[in-house]
């Protein structure tokens, strides 16, 4: 069983920062890719970014170059730096893991357990 606790979200204004963390609990995820997701009101779920346990990063091209992911296998948590915020960033941003091991993951079903999703707002 894995916990996954997002934080950070928040009300920002356009051109604003935010970073987003979250923190897992119950087992070692260093084997493990961890991604985030954003779901905006009357949209999918999409992903944004990821991480994989080789430390290779995954940006959605919506995100491309105002986002960095960065993951701290000491202390479980991944972390999700977010500049240049637009409105349409706007959305619950999801923190998740992929138990399978070895194994880069970008599709949301590939994900095993997720967070309860931090809310984001940007007001233009």
């Amino acid at each position: 069983q894995v916990q996954l606790v997002e934080s950070g979200g928040g009300l920002v204004q356009a051109g604003a920062s935010l970073r987003l963390s979250c923190a897992a609990s119950g087992r070692s995820l260093d084997r493990n890719t961890m991604g985030w997701f954003r779901q905006a009101p009357g949209k999918e779920r999409e992903f944004v970014a990821a991480i994989n346990w080789n430390y290779s990063t995954y940006y959605a091209d919506s995100v491309q170059g105002r986002a960095t992911i960065s993951r701290d296998n000491d202390k479980n948590t991944v972390a999700l730096q977010m500049n240049s915020l637009k409105p349409d960033d706007t959305a619950v941003y999801f923190c998740a893991v992929d138990l399978q091991p070895w194994q880069t993951s970008l599709r949301s079903n590939d994900y095993d357990y997720w967070g309860q999703g931090t809310q984001v707002t940007v007001s233009s």
